[in-house]
């Protein structure tokens, strides 16, 4: 009778994974929008789980603040406003800037051409007019900064906020010349990482991010300006 409990705990914990994980990718990847309702009942016949595995799922995603919970009321994606925008990016530019200063001190050769590799493509891309695929290589070119840093703390940190930073309401690459703006930003501290340069990239990374977050504010001043950031987009590319 304790094996069979315990094989039936395990297979609980395995179907809470994996309706964790499931749902977190539909919210960061945009399925589910923010506010939208999350009922348990449905969501446990949608993913082929038992509801008690949705309840874990949903406690684990409010902890990782993709998720509002309110006791009667139930649960819902969690919107994010235009101030903790600005304070995601902030948090993520400091962190940043210590992963471009260990990606100086580690870069190989190997690891330059691809992050080069990744330039041309976003080149391409705007070019082309493609800005969703550029905002989509842009994240990519992160991730590899990521990999070459090996910084294991503040990667997990920055994967953390990149889970919210993918909800964003506002789409700063829509603001008119930041595109062009941010991938020339991105060759200037690829070129610092070529050349080992540390403080250079650091320094780099965090103007970036700070344009990023200027960017944002204007996108969110739409309402008073000319240019609307449009309710149902949640990019916000570096």
């Amino acid at each position: 009778m304790g094996e069979d409990r315990a094989q039936s705990g395990s297979g609980r914990s395995t179907e809470a994974d994996r309706a964790y994980a499931r749902l977190r990718e539909a919210i960061v990847g945009e399925r589910l929008a923010p506010n939208e309702r999350l009922i348990e009942v449905e969501l446990a016949e949608e993913l082929g789980v038992g509801r008690a595995a949705v309840r874990t799922a949903l406690a684990r995603l409010e902890q990782d603040g993709l998720v509002d919970r309110v006791a009667y009321r139930g649960a819902r994606v969690r919107a994010i406003s235009e101030a903790e925008a600005v304070e995601i990016v902030e948090a993520r530019a400091v962190l940043e800037g210590l992963v471009a200063r260990h990606a100086a001190r580690r870069a190989t050769g190997e690891d330059v051409a691809r992050l080069r590799a990744t330039i041309r493509d976003m080149q391409a891309r705007l070019e082309a007019g493609d800005l969703l695929g550029l905002s989509g290589l842009n994240g990519q070119l992160h991730r590899q900064m990521l990999g070459i840093a090996r910084h294991e703390t503040a990667t997990r940190h920055i994967d953390a906020l990149q889970a919210q930073n993918a909800r964003y309401q506002f789409r700063t690459v829509l603001v008119p010349g930041r595109a062009a703006e941010s991938l020339a930003e991105h060759r200037a501290i690829i070129a610092a990482v070529e050349a080992g340069q540390s403080d250079e990239a650091e320094t780099l990374m965090l103007r970036h991010l700070s344009h990023v977050v200027e960017a944002l504010r204007q996108a969110a001043k739409g309402r008073d300006g000319a240019w609307t950031a449009p309710e149902s987009t949640a990019i916000l590319p570096a």
